[in-house]
């Protein structure tokens, strides 16, 4: 096998950016030759961009499938489309790579990564973000021990502003039934994975304030504040919203040997010459602190985004190379996106793993009341048009 050959699901905004460079050839041993949607008008743009004879172009899932005109999937579906298209490509024998986020509950998402598991296919998740050289170091820094035991994590990501015109531009949007979630699902899957891959932990308990259609009229939550907690004894905030300007992204992450700042595309270590915990111990003087380096750490340069984390994908495929982004992996950030959800439901702390059977319930209570109806579908009659 000298290249894969990759069939596009759903050609909203993030399928058609997918499509942009895989027709440019940008990914070596990677080549776009089938696409899927529900909505003609997706597929005549396809015809007029790109031709009507360059892909195979089907209007359902089942035809799709059955022509074996790809080896891979990328799935771009609306969210909660990702696990069931997921799955039943398994099913048929196919890679998958899914866009974030994988799901919209955890419960859904463990039956994907059980298939995942049962299929022996690749799967891999589109956390592009993973390929940025500044959460790469951040993440070897603390994994290599250069900082010390964790203490503390700080996300202030507040910089995801958007107005009412954003949320009116489709019915979908912003809705339980139609997206499953706000900020936390729709603008924050990067970071919610980030924050626990940087430091390699999850928080063993979450509690949370979700603010729900407090800057806009919406149904979801446009405002959260999240406390957390980690086996090690460290603690972390999470602090976002689409409804302030201007914003802010800043991440900080405190260690025994001082602290890591990223923010306006730098990393700083705050590095101590003498780690606290020895510091503390005999230094006899009162009042005093460490000594304190300010130090501008060179971060590489970046895997190439999508395109960065696709090609990796097919990397893997052909010559086994680990995956950056593995599939399995998007259950992490959706748990604590869904641990959020949960503390503010029932105004309690949410021990991780969450109670995936209550979440699920809670959900579904306010789908119920959604203004947005989600129809039931049928695996070949399901909304494969695009999102985004």
């Amino acid at each position: 096998m000298d290249k894969v050959r990759i069939g596009i699901i759903g050609m909203g905004n993030m399928g058609k950016g997918h499509a942009g460079y895989l027709t440019k050839n940008e990914v070596k041993g990677g080549e776009l030759t089938a696409i899927v949607d529900t909505d003609p008008a997706r597929l005549d743009w396809v015809k007029e961009n790109y031709g009507p004879d360059r892909f195979q172009l089907f209007d359902n899932l089942e035809a799709f499938f059955a022509a074996r005109a790809c080896d891979a999937v990328l799935i771009c579906t609306p969210h909660y489309d990702h696990p069931p298209i997921a799955i039943e490509a398994f099913r048929h024998g196919y890679h998958v790579l899914v866009e974030k986020p994988a799901g919209v509950y955890t419960k859904q998402v463990r039956e994907m990564n059980e298939a995942a598991a049962k299929s022996n296919k690749a799967f891999g998740i589109m956390y592009n973000q993973r390929t940025n050289g500044l959460y790469q170091k951040l993440r070897d820094l603390v994994t290599s021990g250069e900082l010390g035991q964790v203490r503390r994590t700080n996300w202030i990501i507040t910089n995801w502003y958007r107005s009412q015109s954003y949320y009116d531009s489709g019915g979908w949007r912003a809705t339980w039934a139609g997206e499953g979630g706000g900020v936390l699902l729709n603008q924050d899957p990067h970071q919610l994975d980030l924050w626990q891959w940087t430091v390699d932990m999850m928080p063993k308990r979450v509690r949370a304030f979700c603010h729900f259609g407090k800057y806009r009229n919406i149904e979801v939550e446009d405002d959260v504040t999240a406390y957390v907690e980690y086996e090690n004894g460290a603690t972390g905030l999470f602090v976002t919203t689409t409804g302030e300007a201007p914003g802010t992204n800043r991440y900080e992450v405190s260690g025994d040997n001082g602290k890591i700042v990223i923010e306006d595309g730098k990393l700083t270590f705050w590095r101590l010459r003498v780690p606290e915990p020895q510091f503390n111990r005999e230094y006899k003087a009162g009042f005093g602190s460490p000594e304190c380096w300010k130090c501008e750490i060179p971060v590489p340069p970046g895997q190439g985004g999508h395109k960065g984390i696709t090609q990796n994908f097919v990397d893997h495929i052909l010559k086994g190379t680990p995956l950056l982004a593995p599939g399995e992996e998007g259950i992490k950030g959706l748990t604590l996106s869904n641990a959020m959800h949960l503390s503010t439901w029932t105004d309690n702390w949410v021990d991780l793993p969450i109670d995936e059977d209550l979440y699920y319930e809670k959900l579904q209570e306010r789908i119920a009341h959604s203004t947005f109806k989600k129809e039931v579908r049928q695996i070949g009659h399901m909304d494969v048009s695009g999102t985004h």
